[in-house]
């Protein structure tokens, strides 16, 4: 079983930045390809970026060029930098991970709020 920890959420100003890491127990985050997803109110959940074990990376139309996704096996960590941050990226962040053929694991999420 994989458990996953987000933190680095919190209030910020339009244009400014913020990391968000995700922590993961067990021995097989090497394996896992990670996602960022975040869900604002009344609004469905959507993928952000994506990171496979290759390290090739993907992500939405809506943060490319703004946001990083990038992972340090050693530390069992996922990180999104978000930079250049807007009103519409306010949300709850959720951190998930796939593991081919045996499952899926989400973290509990970290809010982000990004003022105008």
């Amino acid at each position: 079983q994989v458990q996953l920890v987000e933190s680095g959420g919190g209030l910020v100003q339009a244009g400014g930045s913020l990391r968000l890491s995700c922590v993961a127990s067990g021995s097989v985050f090497s394996l896992l390809t990670m996602d960022w997803y975040r869900q604002a109110p009344g609004e469905q959940r959507e993928m952000v970026a994506v990171i496979r074990r290759s390290g090739s990376t993907d992500y939405a139309d809506s943060v490319k060029g703004r946001f990083t996704i990038s992972r340090d096996n050693s530390k069992n960590t996922v990180y999104l930098q978000m930079d250049s941050l807007k009103p519409e990226d306010t949300g709850a962040y959720y951190c998930h991970g796939n593991l081919r053929f045996v499952g899926d694991y989400w973290g509990q999420g970290t809010q982000v709020t990004v003022s105008s």
